[in-house]
């Protein structure tokens, strides 16, 4: 893992289909997770703290139908 969104590893959701842009993530280091549009590599990522991203994640699935 790194600190830094441009030397991550990005991956979209299995959701997602190969031609459809969608919003990918990265794992960084201390538990903090990058997120960025798939349309616009180059662009702005906004990085999480892991207690964040951890209640979008739960928030997510208590909504879900």
């Amino acid at each position: 893992m790194t600190t830094d969104p441009a030397e991550a590893q990005w991956f979209k959701s299995s959701y997602s289909g190969p031609d459809r842009d969608c919003v990918e993530i990265a794992h960084l280091t201390g538990g903090a997770v990058g997120v960025r549009d798939s349309k616009c590599r180059s662009g702005p990522v906004l990085v999480f703290d892991s207690a964040a991203w951890d209640e979008f994640l739960t928030s997510v699935r208590i909504d879900r139908p």
